[in-house]
């Protein structure tokens, strides 16, 4: 029991480190595009706050959150009743620690009120296994039409 709080009290304690890294990398690869505080460019790049937590409702969301950062994204799409049709390069050269450490981080910072109550981080393993589908960046647009309309996003 004793080596089980030992564990416990070893994981909490590196929590905020996951999202230091993640806060870091996201302003390495994310920020001078989506903005520091992920408001994005209106018209050019669209906001990751307030927005993005939307996908993180089921297994579909969370793939499609991984998707667009390892595979890109290309297609007209709309965030916050604008319209945004631009081309997200892949980041497939990030590790899976590092895109599950920008996706908690804009998650848990920018989107708590859009995350379900159950909502748990993503995992470096998770992305992995979300990674083995090869796709093009057309692939990923397909999937968030499919995802807008079936969590009735607008």
């Amino acid at each position: 029991m004793r080596k089980l709080v030992t564990l416990l009290i070893a994981l909490l304690a590196l929590a905020p480190l996951a999202l230091a890294d993640g806060a870091a990398d996201y302003g390495k690869f994310c920020a001078s595009c989506h903005g520091a505080t992920g408001q994005g460019t209106p018209g050019v790049f669209p906001p990751l706050a307030d927005w993005a937590g939307h996908f993180a409702q089921n297994d579909e969301g969370r793939a499609y959150l991984v998707h667009v950062i390892v595979f890109g994204l290309q297609g007209q799409i709309s965030a916050q009743g604008k319209t945004y049709n631009g081309f997200m390069p892949p980041f497939a050269q990030l590790s899976n620690d590092q895109v599950a450490g920008i996706l908690n981080y804009l998650l848990t910072e920018w989107n708590k009120d859009l995350l379900p109550k159950d909502f748990r981080p993503l995992t470096a393993d998770e992305v992995a296994k979300l990674r083995a589908k090869a796709l093009t960046p057309a692939d990923v647009f397909k999937a968030r039409q499919a995802l807008v309309e079936s969590l009735g996003i607008k």
